[in-house]
């Protein structure tokens, strides 16, 4: 397969989590947007690595382990605004704002 196309398919994926992150309202939906464009990184970083020999596969697994610190963390957080708000709407949560 060419490299082309799997930077496509990132390309694709970040601009679907993009997309995802500007435009959701829900928290949970938007940390499921978080994780489209972490993994359109990992690719790039994985195909780079098979193409030319680099390191990019230690890299993907210091990506995954970050994001996976970032889903207990975001998913804790909601879990705190919804027990409080019972809405993880996040356009409700201007009272935040210092």
């Amino acid at each position: 397969m060419l490299l082309n196309q799997f930077l496509l398919l990132a390309a694709v994926l970040f601009a679907i989590g993009t997309y995802g992150v500007i435009v959701r309202k829900n928290g949970v939906l938007v940390l499921m947007s978080i994780e489209l464009i972490l993994n359109a990184v990992n690719i790039n970083l994985v195909a780079f690595s098979t193409m030319h020999g680099l390191d990019g596969q230690v890299f993907a697994l210091f990506v995954i382990a970050v994001a996976a610190a970032e889903v207990g963390v975001g998913l804790a957080i909601i879990l705190l605004i919804y027990r409080n708000r019972r809405s993880v709407d996040i356009d409700q949560l201007d009272e935040l704002k210092g």
